[in-house]
């Protein structure tokens, strides 16, 4: 394998997430120890000045050169990630500075391909780098992302998107997940495999993988409605049809519909499924019950349901998913 040069930089600003900003040169590193040193990956952290940035978790980082420096250098991969605020209602929303914005529209003219790692997203849209892409951010700002801007193709589900040289990822540690793939688009799948047993991951999850529990932690602003949710989490093995959770909500069937398509963005159906596969992911991951009693549990009933649900959810089978992510063996009782 020849030495190739391929500068990574990193973008640094205030209150940016810190493992957006540590996770990806982890995996360049192993990488270039992995093939000798033959990746040719050099790392930089690059913000606005030379001094010291304070993340949101509080740790100070120093950048290694300033949007300046670079000016005369041609670089590999840009790396953008995300910086987020509570508002009022305790709701995350992703911040964008404008500075940034241009300094990363600047810098993606003279990369070969411009990645985002959770809500870092909402910078590339600002900087009008996702204009007529699909894309993914956070689940937590996805429906933000698309608000803003109405020009970006937002899909909240899968881990990371790639769209021609330019690449999103969800949040927060998928940012791996990311820089594995990247990884594996440079130097091959072995040696992304490679890298990901030294990071101690069950294996380099595909582009598709789902950010599983996004429709169960959409934070509802109605009594009502974090009632309707907590009544489904505890009769997840009953029928909950829409007639059922309208019942109980003393409203209507229209009405039921109206109030989860506005307070959740999705339909009572769609809900109630992303609920049971929840529910089953986690039974998957944790015991060895049989995919019948998972399915009887979860409010399936069959199993070839609960197999559908999953394909259309996650894009893999249940069997599937827990050879990779079970995590501990229970004997069912």
């Amino acid at each position: 394998m020849n030495c190739v040069g391929r500068l990574i930089v990193v973008v640094l600003f205030e209150g940016v997430d810190l493992l957006d900003v540590t996770g990806p040169p982890e995996v360049f590193s192993l990488a270039r120890r992995e093939t000798e040193h033959a990746a040719g990956y050099e790392v930089l952290l690059a913000a606005a000045a030379t001094g010291p940035v304070t993340t949101a978790a509080g740790v100070r980082v120093l950048p290694d050169a300033t949007f300046d420096d670079l000016s005369g250098r041609r670089i590999d991969t840009l790396i953008v990630p995300g910086a987020v605020e509570l508002d009022d209602r305790r709701r995350v929303r992703a911040l964008t500075d404008p500075t940034v914005v241009e300094w990363v529209r600047r810098l993606a003219e003279r990369t070969r391909r411009v990645t985002s790692v959770c809500v870092g997203a909402h910078v590339l849209a600002a900087a009008g780098l996702l204009d007529g892409k699909r894309a993914t951010t956070h689940w937590s700002t996805a429906r933000q992302l698309a608000d803003e801007h109405p020009e970006v193709r937002v899909d909240a589900d899968p881990i990371f998107i790639r769209e021609g040289d330019v690449w999103t990822g969800a949040g927060i540690s998928s940012c791996l997940d990311l820089a594995l793939a990247l990884v594996a688009d440079d130097l091959g799948e072995a040696v992304a495999l490679r890298v990901a047993r030294q990071l101690v991951m069950y294996l380099k999850r595909p582009s598709g993988q789902s950010q599983f529990s996004v429709p169960l932690e959409q934070v509802s602003t109605t009594r009502r409605v974090e009632d309707l949710r907590h009544h489904i989490l505890r009769h997840i093995a009953e029928p909950l049809t829409v007639a059922d959770l309208a019942a109980h909500a003393h409203v209507s069937d229209r009405q039921l519909t109206r109030i989860f398509k506005t307070e959740l963005g999705t339909t009572p159906y769609a809900y109630v499924e992303s609920a049971r596969v929840e529910a089953a992911r986690q039974q998957l991951e944790s015991t060895d019950a049989t995919l019948q009693h998972i399915a009887t549990a979860c409010g399936f009933g069959t199993v070839d349901t609960l197999v559908r649900a999953f394909r259309r959810r996650l894009d893999t089978t249940p069997t599937e998913y827990r050879r990779r992510f079970r995590t501990a063996v229970s004997t069912h009782s």
